[in-house]
């Protein structure tokens, strides 16, 4: 777990320049776009069961920058948890305290920006099967799988943010 994240702060710390401008712009067009506050956050359970306030810049799905759900642009604030130590780069799906799926075994690990559910179908993918490969990632997980699912993690969200036909 050490080097996993030693990665995820050496990774993190190199993105959060590259990944400034487009937070900046994501948020603006979400303040331009309409009202509100410009980042939401929902409580998830973290490492151990440690609840933590889990940022997303403000998207409404009936403006042009709902949109950006589909890219995952809206995320990026997560990189700060990253850093915090409240998320990792790599690892199953942020839940909320007390959801059925929170179980122990998930809990040892931190729960991730992206993981096999994203790369493997996101929205598509009915619940049970994304319980199911955030438990193969627990179980299987290792640094190679972790920059196996970085790699396919951008042609994802760029696909999912393509037009649909």
């Amino acid at each position: 777990m050490l080097a996993k994240r030693i990665f995820d702060l050496a990774v993190t710390s190199a993105l959060l320049p590259l990944a400034a401008p487009l937070l900046l712009l994501t948020a603006l067009a979400a303040a331009v776009t309409s009202p509100g506050p410009l980042f939401t956050g929902t409580t998830r359970a973290g490492l151990h069961g440690r609840p933590f306030r889990m940022v997303t810049v403000r998207t409404d799905p009936r403006t042009p920058v709902g949109r950006l759900r589909r890219t995952r642009l809206d995320v990026l604030p997560r990189l700060i948890h990253v850093l915090r130590g409240e998320m990792s780069l790599v690892g199953p799906c942020a839940l909320p305290p007390g959801h059925p799926s929170a179980t122990r075994a998930r809990l040892v690990v931190r729960p991730g920006i992206t993981g096999l559910w994203q790369v493997g179908g996101r929205s598509e993918l009915p619940w049970k099967e994304m319980d199911v490969l955030d438990t193969h990632y627990i179980e299987q997980h290792w640094l190679g799988l972790d920059l196996a699912i970085l790699a396919r993690t951008v042609p994802a969200a760029l696909a999912a943010g393509g037009p649909r036909g």
